[in-house]
């Protein structure tokens, strides 16, 4: 059913509006009857005073008008400070003085109408139909609506966040009424519509302090294991962004400006045309450590002691493969330094191994001919 057929059905029947005609018409008759009989400068005086009244009624009409216009403009300044001071999200605050500016200017529009004598039920009823009959044509709309009034409120996500959802990840770069806008890695804007969000499933990246990060390296069969071993967490141990221990002491370290804000790892290695690269790489990630650092304070503060969590870099033997030997690896580090961590370990494990003669296999089959 489209938007002109429910339209047409909420509308009133030819029946209705032939009664609500003959009732005019009785109106006007009666009217007309209070002024048989009268001479006419008694009409005259009776149609003045009747027109002074109207006069009064539209005076005091918009005196209303425009004092309770005022009114409204000095509410919505003084929740909005409120809101400033309460540092309420931006998307929640623009929604919640839109639906509060709307809701009291239509109060002050039935209040005007009835002051100049004219019957509200009327309008009260007429808009009733057609918010019915709009809200069963943008069903879907709405329900768009009230999933962005959900995830305002319940905060699943907020601007800034790193999100997966729906099929698509990147980070949050707007909450709108009705869809959520995110921006991919490559640079691209979806538009992802609240109603879905707000049901289904999010995976929230940026919604936890720390991470952990996995590998999995593979050495040749023959190789010392112990070696492969100390190796990697030697690695692990030059980098100050990674773990060392408690999750709780990382923080407080970081707090304190103990550790590095990131580290310059694979010195060595790099050469300087090589150090720009890196920095425009990753360069994005420290500019959010001031926020990374607040955040990290508020939790701080609320943090229960069974929240500690070891974060003690692991090394162990995963499984015998096929072609090789495969290590798992798991590290934790901080939201903001998970794919920095990540990309420039793996370059020192495939630089570094082989120096302490551990060597990569790669998928191999071996083939033995007989001769007859």
């Amino acid at each position: 059913m489209n938007l002109l057929q429910i339209l047409l059905t909420a509308a009133p029947s030819s029946e209705q509006i032939a009664e609500k005609a003959a009732e005019d018409a009785e109106k006007l008759s009666s009217w007309a009857d209070q002024f048989a009989g009268l001479p006419v400068d008694k009409v005259i005086e009776k149609l003045l005073t009747g027109a002074v009244d109207f006069a009064l009624k539209i005076l005091a009409a918009l005196v209303v008008f425009y004092v309770g216009k005022f009114i409204i403009n000095r509410i919505h300044k003084s929740v909005r400070a409120l809101m400033r001071r309460r540092h309420v999200e931006k998307s929640l605050a623009t929604f919640i003085l839109s639906v509060l500016k709307v809701t009291l200017l239509f109060l002050l529009i039935i209040i005007v109408i009835s002051i100049l004598g004219i019957e509200t039920s009327s309008f009260i009823a007429l808009f009733a139909s057609a918010g019915v009959a709009i809200g069963m044509a943008l069903s879907g709309t709405l329900q768009n609506f009230a999933g962005g009034v959900l995830i305002l409120l319940l905060k699943p996500y907020k601007v800034g966040d790193f999100i997966e959802a729906q099929g698509f990840t990147g980070t949050v770069k707007e909450i709108q009424i009705f869809n959520t806008v995110i921006n991919t890695p490559d640079n691209k804007s979806i538009y992802i519509p609240n109603g879905g969000l707000s049901t289904g499933s999010i995976n929230n990246y940026s919604r936890e302090d720390y991470r952990r990060v996995d590998w999995t390296v593979g050495i040749s069969y023959g190789d010392d294991f112990d070696v492969a071993k100390q190796a990697i967490l030697a690695i692990i141990d030059a980098d100050d962004r990674i773990v060392k221990g408690s999750m709780l002491a990382d923080k407080q370290q970081r707090l304190k400006g103990d550790a590095p804000k990131q580290a310059e790892t694979a010195a060595s290695t790099d050469d300087e045309e090589e150090k720009p690269r890196r920095r425009s790489l990753f360069g994005f990630l420290s500019r959010k450590h001031r926020e990374y650092r607040e955040k990290m304070e508020q939790r701080l503060a609320n943090e229960v002691p069974h929240a500690d969590i070891d974060c003690t870099p692991f090394v162990a033997l995963q499984s015998l493969s096929d072609s090789s030997v495969d290590i798992t690896v798991r590290a934790w580090v901080p939201t903001e330094f998970y794919w920095p961590v990540y990309f420039d370990v793996n370059e020192r494990i495939y630089k570094e191994l082989p120096k302490a003669g551990i060597s990569f296999p790669f998928p191999q089959m071996d083939v033995h001919i007989q001769k007859n």
